[in-house]
């Protein structure tokens, strides 16, 4: 392999010939080999790539870069959001907690490729633009890496989580009305209760889908806020007049969603609270996705010896040992990914908790959590919704039999005979093995008839 030699600060950094980074992007590679591979993600680097490509134009409209050089950054950045270049960004999250080195692995990407893109060698001829002076022009790692966070993230939650959270509130929606008039045995404390439908059960989980939906939905007014503009500290020391405001008028229509500059830059770069809030959101729905797949697979265990009231669908065979083993498993994998959300929330929470004086310095971590949150919930409920909730039916035979055979039916005969002697009944037939009709009968405390015309669990939901 060919190595040209590049100058930092801290002198001579040797480089891969065929790779665009510079010499910060070296060092970062060999000064920080943690873990397994766990590359920055591609959509901060696409974040990065918006960002860059609006400072350029915000720059050269208010007079401090030049067209030409707009135009380069701009052909770039291009690039980059296509996916050509992303053999060109190798550093890992671990690296320093305010993401100079991926800022200034994108700067010398965009510098160098821009080098020879207008046919100039990188080692030889005069840079046609500077990753420090032109890339990073009017911005600070500092700025520019919680820019590309809310970036990221944003896109992430509007593109994808929510629209996938959404489809399967809505399945599961149809499904509720589609078994509305099922009746079925409820159970509190995992214990048999008085009966609700199908439907009503199913209500519940949508009611939490919804909550969820909404609170997320309140957080991106402040994810949509960006630092970009504050530069080192906050202040916005070395931008031109009027830059925080336009280049987050750029940042809008090269993405195609709405944001704004931050109200408060000082905030935006020391603290990550819009972070740690929208992902407060999602492991609120987390907690809920959590709940209905465990009801679901219980609800569906068996097929024999388990409750099996509903069906789910049957999509791989599921014991190497077992024969005809079919087992939940995107319940399984659906609460596997609801754990790892949860475990994420924690790391941002105490990644949020690191900001001192002027700086937060978790910001590579916080994003890698969010955006694996983001992306993981996003295609937990999309598989979930397709292999799983559109394929639930009920199981008639055996929601009647556990319905039919349940003690706490004897509920509705409390305000025709009272608590004390209902709750005889029920004792009595349970020791007996007994149907509540025949105790309440044998016990003298109704007639047949009376019974048939009180307990109709149609009429207990």
């Amino acid at each position: 392999m060919k190595f040209r030699i590049e100058k930092d600060t801290l002198g001579e950094v040797s480089i891969p010939n065929d790779k665009y980074w510079g010499a910060q992007t070296e060092r970062s590679r060999a000064n920080f080999k943690i873990g397994k591979p766990a590359s920055m993600p591609s959509e901060i680097i696409m974040g990065f790539a918006y960002l860059k490509k609006a400072a350029a134009y915000t720059n050269c409209d208010l007079g401090v870069l030049s067209i030409e050089k707009r135009d380069a950054i701009a052909t770039v950045c291009a690039e980059i959001l296509e996916g050509k270049l992303n053999e060109h960004f190798p550093l890992v999250i671990w690296q320093t907690g305010s993401g100079t080195q991926s800022n200034m692995n994108v700067n010398e990407v965009i510098a160098n490729r821009a080098q020879v893109i207008n046919g100039l060698s990188i080692e030889n001829d005069e840079p046609l633009i500077r990753a420090n002076d032109d890339v990073n022009k009017s911005q600070s790692s500092n700025d520019s890496f919680p820019t590309a966070m809310h970036i990221a993230s944003y896109k992430m939650l509007i593109e994808c989580t929510i629209p996938a959270i959404e489809k399967l509130k809505t399945t599961i929606e149809q499904k509720s009305i589609q078994f509305k008039e099922v009746v079925k045995i409820g159970r509190t404390h995992l214990m048999d209760a008085t009966p609700l439908t199908l439907g009503q059960e199913l209500s519940g989980y949508v009611s939490q889908l919804n909550h969820g939906l909404k609170a997320l939905k309140n957080t991106l007014p402040h994810l949509s806020e960006i630092a970009l503009g504050g530069t080192a500290v906050g202040t916005g020391l070395n931008t031109p007049q009027g830059y925080d405001i336009l280049v987050a008028e750029y940042i809008s229509e090269f993405t195609g969603h709405s944001f704004t500059t931050a109200k408060n830059k000082f905030e935006a770069m020391a603290a990550h609270d819009a972070m740690v809030e929208s992902h407060g959101a999602l492991k609120q729905i987390a907690v809920s996705l959590n709940k209905i797949a465990n009801d679901i697979r219980m609800l569906a265990s068996g097929p024999r010896s388990g409750i099996g009231e509903i069906l789910i669908p049957e999509n791989e065979p599921g014991s190497s040992i077992m024969p005809g083993k079919v087992n939940p498993t995107q319940c399984e994998a659906l609460t596997m990914v609801c754990a790892q959300i949860i475990g994420n929330d924690v790391a941002i929470s105490v990644g949020g908790m690191q900001g001192h004086y002027e700086l937060n310095v978790f910001k590579p971590m916080i994003a890698y959590n969010f955006l694996q949150s983001a992306e993981l919930l996003s295609d937990a409920c999309h598989s979930f919704d397709i292999h799983c909730a559109q394929g639930i039916e009920p199981n008639y035979k055996r929601i009647n039999e556990l319905l039919n055979n349940s003690l706490m039916l004897v509920t509705a005969l409390n305000t025709k005979i009272g608590y004390y002697k209902a709750a005889e009944i029920a004792q009595t037939a349970h020791k007996n093995g007994t149907t509540l009709k025949e105790e309440a009968i044998r016990l003298g405390y109704l007639t047949a008839e009376e019974f048939d015309q009180w307990v109709k669990p149609e009429n207990m939901v």
